[in-house]
């Protein structure tokens, strides 16, 4: 695939094309910026029409990134692109800290990208260099499926094949009979991360479910995203914690608590059957890409899931 500069120089030649369909940069003077905090209302109306969340899902995912901790020389909210001064396209892309093996990491979640139908040959092209920084690891964790070939294209590779829906409450037989519960307001005084109580104090900010496993050893962080499935029954969506093998080592106790907050499903991020869990697999669900260092699985902390509650998207066809 060409980089960033060769397509648009392959854009350009072809608006030069008279039986071109596509739009003439000589007349439309198309260009792409930094998103500011005076764009914030114009890119949540065109994302909201485009995509199919609401326009007030986006106003309130991109006011959340206004008090974001984003890292020093990286965008605040994304790249937008203009055609005579008028906003048709964006891209929200969150910028954040990690940890990865002990060490400080950027990771930007790609979100909220629509272009409008007239300008959609140029997307890719206008916004190409702000996926391809080296150092960073890039998520894409809900792409509409005719999005897919363009991800491809993009470089992504899926990392999380679907979702395994857990019915925790109902794990009674554990070997950690010493793990307590404590909501993220109760500080262990077992040893902990300070940068995952950090990661728990703002997502409880944000709406989650926050809290630790106990044990003698040390504390054990969860987060989660409340949710219904099927619009009907409600559950939660694991939105972080230091292992997989964490949950199903805890799942009797975490089960048991959230069930008390009326939350009975579980659904966490998979590649297939989790052994020592009552559930179900659903292949396909939520698909999760990346481009970079390849994530683990039980880590959306930071992403569009995590910063606002879950809504339903309507099926649209005009936006990638």
């Amino acid at each position: 695939m060409p980089n960033g500069r060769k397509m648009l120089g392959y854009l350009l030649q072809d608006t030069m094309n008279p039986n071109s369909n596509q739009p003439t940069l000589i007349r439309s003077r198309l260009h792409a910026r930094d998103i500011t905090d005076s764009d914030l209302e114009a890119v949540a109306t065109l994302l909201g029409k485009g995509i199919g969340y609401s326009d007030e899902y986006f106003l309130q995912l991109l006011n959340r990134l206004t008090s974001h901790s984003t890292p020093a020389g990286y965008l605040k909210y994304g790249r937008l692109l203009e055609c005579d001064g008028k906003i048709v396209g964006a891209i929200i892309l969150i910028y954040s800290t990690i940890c990865l093996n002990g060490a400080p990491s950027v990771r930007c979640h790609v979100t909220g990208w629509c272009v409008e139908a007239p300008y959609r040959f140029y997307g890719t092209a206008f916004f190409a260099k702000e996926i391809n920084r080296s150092g960073v690891t890039y998520l894409n964790i809900s792409p509409q499926a005719y999005t897919l070939d363009i991800l491809k294209q993009q470089g992504f590779v899926r990392y999380c094949s679907g979702q395994f829906l857990a019915i925790p409450a109902l794990q009674f037989a554990s070997s950690n009979t010493q793990v307590k519960v404590v909501t993220v307001d109760e500080i262990p005084n077992v040893p902990f991360e300070r940068f995952e109580l950090d990661l728990m104090l703002t997502h409880a900010k944000w709406g989650c479910i926050c809290f630790w496993c106990v044990t003698p050893q040390r504390a054990y962080p969860f987060v989660v995203r409340p949710r219904r499935f099927k619009r009907i029954i409600p559950g939660v969506q694991l939105v972080y914690c230091r292992d997989v093998g964490d949950f199903v080592r805890f799942a009797g106790p975490i089960g048991r608590f959230l069930l008390r907050q009326g939350r009975l499903i579980v659904r966490v991020d998979s590649n297939g059957p989790m052994p020592g869990l009552i559930g179900k697999f659903v292949n396909g669900v939520d698909a999760r890409y990346y481009k970079g260092k390849k994530p683990r699985l039980g880590d959306l902390a930071y992403t569009h899931l995590a910063m606002c509650p879950y809504v339903p998207r309507r099926k649209l066809h005009s936006a990638y």
